[in-house]
């Protein structure tokens, strides 16, 4: 095998480790997705390995990535949703009610879907230990604690990393992705196999197989999506441990000031400083005029920017999910923040032309409802009429 690739792979699990606060990293993972399904495995791993065969349950916040439970759902627990409280965070006292002999693990998002960092943290990971329980972290969110906030410190036993959003494509860029995950000292045992492994000598070499029998297995070919892991290898190199933290800086910095922007002219649920995203609320302008937020997001597209996540998280009626990143400049964010609140005043003056949006985009707006209940998964040439610019 290639010395430079596997070094560069060993390298990059270290620096991973080292952003995170863990003593490992798995580089295996395709995706985030994937990266939760291989830590919920390992911890189904722990409990087995120890004869806790009663741990049957994965308590998940309500504002939680779909995935999550899903993920849960595919190792075979049941999953506990726990409601959020006023302030966004989750409810401490349901958490603790829900906490027990059964629990396996708490998967939370931190920050969460609603860019709010979780300000009870270490009080929810004492008691999910105190309950024989172990802490999984969603890291999709890690664009927003580079340098400030190591999960593995701080009391989570195993997290995910998307890679392709927090080291180099920013969120919505696409794949590929690639979701190495990085677990604390009682994961250790449990990690994918083959792991890059260095020799006394300096060479590197792959794990042989049954060299480690307590392996939950091999998740994806070779050692992962490694045209993405070289990317993800550059970025953080490149950027080195400043480098990261001016990331992070700038992500919420973008955030907040969108959201100030914002304020007055939309609902924001969550009136408190966010993270690297926020989330915005057209429930007031629907009463007042009819217009809903997915309106607002057709109508966005004619003023020349993609939507932002629309009704996600669930638990926010009208939702706007707003997130500029890191690479977006003040001009750009100004005139986000000036087409959605002239979008507002249309709402009020003319809301026909909202509600009709979008009229400049190549087709109008599309049957979304019989697209996702009867979904065409076959490209075949279009013809005649069927074409974007027929005939």
């Amino acid at each position: 095998l290639a010395q430079g690739t596997l070094q560069l792979l060993w390298e990059l699990e270290g620096a991973l480790a080292e952003i995170a606060g863990m003593r490992a990293v798995t580089l295996q993972p395709a995706a985030g997705a994937q990266g939760e399904l291989t830590g919920i495995l390992m911890i189904r791993a722990h409990h087995r390995a120890r004869g806790d065969l009663e741990r049957s349950e994965v308590l998940v916040p309500d504002s939680s990535h779909g995935t999550n439970p899903a993920t849960a759902t595919m190792a075979g627990f049941r999953t506990i949703t726990v409601p959020s409280a006023k302030d966004g965070g989750v409810d401490i006292a349901a958490f603790e009610a829900a906490l027990g002999p059964r629990t396996a693990a708490v998967m939370i998002t931190n920050p969460s879907t609603l860019g709010l960092f979780e300000s009870r943290i270490g009080d929810l990971l004492e008691a999910v230990h105190a309950a024989g329980a172990l802490a999984y972290m969603d890291g999709a969110n890690l664009n927003a604690i580079l340098g400030r906030f190591k999960p593995g410190e701080a009391g989570f036993d195993v997290m995910h990393f998307n890679v392709h959003k927090t080291f180099s494509t920013p969120h919505g860029g696409g794949g590929p992705g690639a979701g190495p995950v990085g677990v604390g000292e009682t994961l250790l045992p449990y990690l994918p196999a083959p792991r890059v492994l260095r020799e006394a000598d300096g060479t590197f070499r792959l794990e042989r197989p049954g060299e480690r029998p307590t392996t939950i297995g091999r998740l994806r070919s070779f050692v992962g999506n490694t045209g993405v892991l070289v990317r993800a290898y550059t970025y953080i190199t490149a950027h080195g441990a400043s480098g990261l933290r001016e990331v992070s800086d700038d992500a919420v910095l973008g955030a907040n000031y969108l959201k100030h922007r914002l304020a007055g002219t939309y609902d924001i649920p969550y009136d408190r400083a966010c993270k690297h995203e926020f989330v915005a609320s057209a429930a007031s302008l629907r009463r007042e005029t009819g217009v809903r937020t997915l309106d607002i997001a057709k109508r966005l597209i004619d003023h020349g920017f993609h939507p932002p996540t629309v009704y996600f998280p669930l638990i926010t009626e009208e939702g706007m999910l707003i997130e500029p990143t890191e690479t977006e400049s003040v001009e750009t964010m100004d005139a986000f923040a000036d087409a959605l609140i002239t979008i507002a005043a249309e709402a009020h003056s003319d809301p026909a032309t909202v509600t009709s949006a979008p009229h400049t985009a190549p087709v109008r707006r599309l049957d979304e409802a019989t697209a996702a209940r009867q979904p065409n998964l076959r490209w075949r040439p279009m013809t005649g009429a069927e074409t974007p610019c027929p005939d």
